[in-house]
C-alpha cells in the first residue's frame, strides 16, 4: 500500500502530514507511525498528524496527532499551526479554520505566511521558585534558569521527565528558560514522546510566556520566544490571578516536501 504524505515545519518542529479524509492510515497501528516518523528508517519527524472530516458540526476538520514513538498523544501547538497551512493547501480552508483537536475546540488565522492558533484558557499555574508547572493543551514543567545554551538539554530533561512527581501521571515535557530583554525569552524544550530535544514546541513556548507573566518576568501581554529553530510570538489577557485567556500563538508553518511512501 502506498500512502501519500506532505512535510511540513513550523520553526524546526517537523511532521508528516496525512490527509486521512478517505481514511487511508489505520490509526491504531503504532509500529508503522513510528516508522514513519523514524529518521533512518522512515521519513522522518517529531511527529504524524492526521487531518481527518470534522466530528463536530461547524468544524472545517480534525486533528489527530501521533508522537514519534507511534502513539497518539496531547495537543501539539506548532503542529497545530502546520496542520492549518496544510488544510489552507488542500483548500480545506481560505484564512481562517475552526477545528477540534484532542484538547477541545480551536481557531487559527493565516496571514502573511504566518498561523496564529488559539490555544485553551488556562487557570491553574503551579509555582515552586524558579520552577512553574501548567497545562496548555499538554503538560509543561518549566525552569527559569541561565546559560541554556549550555544546558544538556536531554538528559537533564529526562530526568525530570521520568521523576516520580511526573512518571505515574504519563510524564511531562520540559523547558529551559532564560529571560533576555524586552518580553523576550530564550526556550529549549525537551519533548515526551520524543523524547529528545526537539527545535521548538508551541505548547511549549505558549506555557513559558504565561508562566513568565504569572511569576512577573514580564509584564507584557505579548512575548517573544526565541527557539533552536526560529521565533514564536505569543499573546493573551490576563483576567484574575493565573487566570489567562484569548492566547494565540503566532510563527511561520511550511510545507517542506511531499512524496509517497510503500508501507
Amino acid at each position: 500500500m502506498k500512502i501519500q504524505f506532505y512535510k511540513y515545519q513550523g520553526t524546526g518542529n517537523d511532521f508528516v502530514m496525512i490527509d486521512n479524509r478517505q481514511k487511508v492510515l489505520f490509526k491504531k497501528d503504532t509500529k508503522l507511525i513510528k516508522k514513519l516518523c523514524d529518521r533512518k528508517f522512515g521519513i522522518g519527524a517529531d511527529g504524524l498528524i492526521l487531518l481527518e472530516n470534522p466530528d463536530v458540526k461547524g468544524d472545517d476538520f480534525k486533528m489527530v496527532y501521533f508522537n514519534s514513538d507511534g502513539n497518539e498523544s496531547s495537543m501539539c501547538g506548532n503542529g497545530g499551526r502546520c496542520l492549518v497551512a496544510f488544510a489552507r493547501f488542500l483548500g480545506v480552508i481560505e484564512n481562517e479554520a475552526v477545528f477540534t483537536a484532542i484538547d477541545g475546540p480551536h481557531k487559527a488565522t493565516v496571514k502573511d505566511g504566518e498561523v496564529s492558533l488559539q490555544m485553551q484558557n488556562v487557570n491553574e499555574i503551579r509555582k515552586f521558585g524558579n520552577v512553574s508547572f501548567l497545562d496548555t493543551g499538554s503538560p509543561h514543567h518549566i525552569v527559569f534558569t541561565k546559560n541554556v545554551k549550555d544546558l544538556k538539554v536531554k538528559e537533564e530533561g529526562a530526568a525530570i521527565r521520568f521523576s516520580d512527581v511526573y512518571v505515574a501521571s504519563g510524564g511531562t515535557n520540559v523547558n529551559f528558560v532564560e529571560a533576555q530583554e524586552d518580553d523576550t525569552f530564550l526556550v529549549r524544550t525537551y519533548e515526551r514522546g520524543v523524547e529528545d530535544e526537539t527545535l521548538s514546541c508551541g505548547t511549549g513556548v505558549t506555557a513559558v510566556a504565561i508562566a513568565a507573566n504569572a511569576t512577573g518576568r514580564t509584564t507584557g501581554s505579548t512575548v517573544k520566544l526565541i527557539v533552536p529553530g526560529g521565533e514564536l510570538s505569543v499573546s493573551f489577557e490576563k483576567g484574575g490571578d493565573d487566570d489567562y485567556k484569548n492566547i494565540w500563538l503566532t510563527g511561520p508553518a511550511e510545507q517542506v516536501f511531499k512524496g509517497e511512501i510503500e508501507c
